[in-house]
């Protein structure tokens, strides 16, 4: 059987005119750089970048029961959502294990919409469906082709949007969201981002896509942006310790295991998933994420086996040597009683053991604003 044909997002013909390398990518055909990774990476982290994250899902959960219905297939406590405001969430299993993680936006309070991973669409949209059918008045739609998605990322991002819309960038709050016009294209202008970075993630229709990436490069000339691909997308979440699903999260680690306990609704009566979560809460966890570096050379990657002496004690789950740290880190899964900060491990990276030890996550944190994006 033949694979079908890769999607492709509004801004295809840009990125492939623009002479980005691109490559397949949850079914998608996707920029994974355009100046190179290094270069790209270090512009978010020292001005701003510019992402096409259109292939991000967006299901639009509504109805009378819309919250009763979200409370009940959602981790964290969106009851606490007022209309502009957002969440970062997560779709557990009755395990506790992760389907997806989400952001979850407020648009009323009888609508809300869920942005999903890439790959997760049509399996989030079924769970979905299926765990919402007793809820009462709630009903979800898959939306995702109506919205185009643009993240501007950095600490010049304020000043290369507002020039291009009426909406007051600099008293928008983090994680919180509002409606208006970017470069005279109807938006929604969200303060949330996946690089660790100050920054907005910009919904616009498909077909005004392109208009609005232009205008943003071009706001943004004097600042230095430049547009970014997938590549430095992951090397920046990941030295800001971004989970990312099918790397660090899936549907083998719980919330707690993730070191999410903080996104889970505990006062919450019940959703999926409760039960399990809360009987590892009071047992505790058997294992859990840590953040390390090498303290020899080599990078470690996805997949590699980290070791204690002779025994294999965990896996790698992301790994990279990132530009703007200079350091060569990842995140694993370990015994709980060998993730204190400190801990020396050994990691196979092709048959050389390289040393590493255990350090606190995250291993980047912007210093003004203090906190992270997700």
């Amino acid at each position: 059987m033949s694979s079908p044909p890769l999607k492709k997002t509004p801004l295809n013909a840009r990125h492939r005119a623009s002479n980005a390398r691109m490559v397949a990518y949850g079914g998608w055909d996707m920029p994974l750089e355009y100046s190179g990774i290094a270069a790209e990476h270090m512009a978010v982290r020292t001005s701003a970048g510019l992402f096409d994250v259109s292939h991000m899902g967006e299901i639009e959960l509504a109805g009378k029961d819309a919250l009763a219905a979200l409370q009940g297939i959602s981790s964290n406590d969106a009851s606490r959502l007022k209309p502009g405001q957002a969440q970062y969430s997560a779709l557990l299993t009755e395990t506790g294990t992760f389907v997806d993680d989400i952001v979850v936006y407020c648009l009323k309070s009888d609508h809300f919409l869920l942005v999903v991973n890439a790959g997760n669409v049509f399996k989030d949209y079924n769970w979905i469906a299926e765990h919402i059918g007793s809820a009462g008045d709630a009903v979800a739609v898959d939306a995702s082709s109506r919205y185009a998605l643009l993240a501007v990322q950095g600490p010049a991002a304020v000043g290369i949007v507002q020039p291009l819309t009426g909406v007051d960038l600099g008293s928008l709050p983090h994680y919180s969201f509002a409606h208006g016009e970017v470069a005279n294209v109807r938006a929604t202008i969200s303060r949330t981002g996946y690089t660790g970075e100050d920054g907005f993630e910009v919904f616009v229709p498909p077909q005004s896509a392109d208009r609005v990436w232009q205008a943003i490069l071009s706001s943004g000339q004097a600042a230095g942006i430049v547009p970014c691909g997938l590549a430095a997308r992951d090397t920046l979440r990941l030295e800001a310790a971004m989970r990312l699903y099918g790397n660090d999260i899936d549907e083998t680690r719980t919330a707690l295991e993730a070191g999410l306990g903080w996104i889970v609704g505990w006062d919450k009566k019940a959703f999926v998933g409760a039960g399990a979560l809360r009987a590892q809460k009071a047992a505790g966890v058997a294992q859990k994420i840590v953040g390390f570096e090498l303290t020899d050379p080599g990078i470690a990657r996805q997949g590699h086996n980290i070791h204690a002496g002779e025994a294999k004690i965990g896996i790698v789950t992301s790994g990279t040597q990132t530009p703007f740290l200079r350091k060569s880190i990842g995140l694993a899964y370990l015994p709980a009683d060998r993730t204190s900060p400190g801990t020396e491990i050994a990691i196979d990276i092709r048959g050389r053991m390289a040393r590493a030890r255990i350090v606190p996550l995250p291993f980047y944190k912007r210093t003004k604003g203090a906190e992270g994006d997700h």
